[in-house]
């Protein structure tokens, strides 16, 4: 006759013995990782050949090369502002207003061969000791322009959203790639191990096209996709706890925890996929105590939040977005992207039908922040080791798309993007676009050696950095490979 189990038993099991097994048994998997990695077992972890001592994938790695900078933050202005309306100063272009000329574009659209030009709807003004043009749209930003380089022949593959964003954030058109913060990471692993070395943030309106494709690890372990953050409440979902402890009281928890699971540790672990969860389990722990430490901004001065314009409803969202970047590259996250517009239509920079209202509405919501995390970086003596990056994943066209209005098509044939800090020279521009701004036709840039700079300046050979898939040893940059910007280089 079977036993009878006592009420509310689980899968043949008392309350009681459940709770053992599963403190005994799951927990003790991270407890072990964390004493081998410290040397505390006789036995340490090991690969999957059952010889090599198993090495954290997160672990901090040497770079290939003398690094100028340890972080890059990345600005990504979703939908694709317009180059014309903002840097890349083209006079001709308010001459020829609303007339129809002989031009080649490629959009959304289709190619054609004539449009309708669409004058600029900003006056430009030379600002800095360079002198570099910049339109209305950006007054604070302006004001940074001997820090920034311009890079205003840039050229990607594709003037669809999908595709060119892939492109932008993997140097593939297509999905399944590593993403450039990714490529960073596996180079050069985490300086922090107790935050993400890749963190996102998305716009209030959500995520882009694509999706998570666009931080994604590709055919890399999991291990070196990005970590997205939320900048208000906890940062990351699923990791606080739902017994409303105080940070102080999980401590103890954890604690008296690990001196009953000492009792349980199994003495090897000898497979690889276990071990890099083993790992990860670990960084949860961490993350639970420290992440939400990072995003305390109440620890500011209220005259840094102001740098930022987090005292305006209007710039709040981004502010708190670009203070918090700054934040984590101050505690050694490798790689943050912020993203400047989600979902569809003018919820992102993508302007196809006002130009006035989308980018009036985008460029006030960044513009503040945005100077704000530069001069937060430079007064800190941060922003020589910290790349940041601004652009979308392409331009737009000088010509109207419809037979009424102001909205431009996208131009994946030239647009502007600019870096500053990290090693890269300030007050400068590179590269130029023909008259129109329609097509790149000076030093033109493919997105590829954007990337190839970034690698560069993190300390790591973009022709060398690969890893081995599906036959091929795989790079950032292309198995055909790309150049840095050298004249940009510090």
């Amino acid at each position: 006759m079977a036993e009878k189990r006592p009420r509310g038993s689980f899968c043949g099991q008392t309350r009681r013995e459940f709770l053992t097994t599963m403190g005994g048994g799951f927990t003790s998997l991270a407890l072990t990782g964390m004493l081998a990695g410290d040397g505390f077992l006789g036995s340490q972890a090991v690969a999957a050949d059952g010889v090599s001592a198993f090495q954290n994938p997160l672990a901090a790695r040497a770079a290939m090369a003398a690094p100028k900078a340890k972080s890059v933050i990345f600005l990504f202005m979703y939908g694709g502002p317009s180059h014309v309306d903002t840097f890349d100063y083209k006079p001709e272009l308010y001459k020829l207003d609303g007339k129809t000329i002989q031009v080649k574009t490629a959009g959304r659209g289709g190619k054609k061969n004539e449009g309708r030009i669409v004058g600029p709807k900003w006056r430009f003004k030379q600002h800095g000791e360079s002198g570099a043009w910049v339109s209305e749209l950006f007054p604070h930003l302006s004001t940074c322009v001997d820090d920034i380089t311009f890079l205003k022949s840039m050229t990607a593959e594709s003037p669809i959203h999908g595709s060119a964003m892939l492109m932008m954030n993997s140097g593939r058109i297509l999905s399944g790639n590593p993403s450039m913060g990714s490529w960073v990471n596996y180079g050069l692993g985490s300086m922090n191990e107790n935050l993400p070395g890749y963190v996102v943030m998305l716009d209030k309106t959500g995520g882009p096209i694509s999706g998570a494709q666009n931080w994604s690890s590709g055919f890399m372990p999991a291990n070196y996709e990005a970590t997205v953050f939320r900048p208000q409440g906890d940062p990351i979902l699923n990791l606080s706890n739902d017994r409303g402890m105080s940070r102080d009281e999980q401590r103890t928890l954890l604690k008296h925890l690990n001196h009953f699971n000492n009792q349980h540790l199994a003495d090897r672990v000898d497979n690889s996929d276990l071990a890099a969860r083993i790992a990860s389990y670990e960084l949860a722990y961490n993350m639970q105590v420290t992440a939400p430490e990072a995003v305390e901004l109440h620890q500011e001065p209220e005259h840094v939040k102001r740098l930022y314009g987090m005292d305006h409803e209007r710039t709040e969202d981004f502010g708190r977005k670009c203070l918090l970047a700054r934040r984590l590259v101050e505690r050694g996250v490798r790689f943050v992207q912020l993203y400047s517009g989600g979902a569809h239509n003018d919820d992102n920079w993508d302007a196809h039908a006002d130009l006035q209202d989308n980018h009036n509405y985008h460029a006030g919501n960044t513009d503040k922040p945005i100077a704000g995390l530069l001069k937060d970086l430079k007064q800190r003596g941060l922003l020589d080791e910290t790349l940041v990056i601004w652009g979308g994943e392409f331009g737009r066209q000088p010509t109207a798309e419809y037979a009424k209005g102001t909205g431009r098509d996208h131009n994946s044939m030239g647009f502007t993007m600019w870096m500053a800090g990290g090693g890269i020279k300030g007050g400068m521009s590179y590269g130029e676009t023909d008259e129109l701004g329609s097509n790149a036709v000076t030093d033109r840039l493919h997105v590829k050696r954007m990337h190839a700079t970034v690698l560069h300046q993190m300390g790591l050979d973009p022709n060398h950095l690969s890893y081995f898939y599906n036959g091929l040893d795989q790079k950032l940059v292309g198995v055909e490979g790309a150049e840095p910007i050298w004249d940009i280089i510090a």
